[in-house]
């Protein structure tokens, strides 16, 4: 059976005033978008191009840009705990 590669490490930075996201972080070599949302769950955004995260990251609203701009639009990964 394929073992599933292991993820990139990628630093989170707390967010202020999100009621969904605890913290984001990227990695513009690989093009990966990290957010720790704060139900707990890890989740790794693939494809998203810099500008698209700095969209993100001053975003007013983390929760509602998420959802309109990277959900559904890329693909990505949950991690384990």
């Amino acid at each position: 059976s394929m073992k599933k590669p292991s993820p990139i490490k990628i630093t989170l930075n707390p967010v202020k005033k999100s009621s969904q996201v605890h913290s984001i972080g990227y990695d513009p070599t690989s093009k990966t978008m990290a957010v720790k949302f704060n139900s707990g769950g890890v989740y790794h955004y693939h494809d998203v191009p810099q500008e698209k995260f700095d969209a993100m990251r001053d975003a007013e609203s983390l929760g509602s840009h998420l959802g309109k701009h990277i959900k559904g639009a890329h693909k990505f990964t949950k991690l384990d705990a």
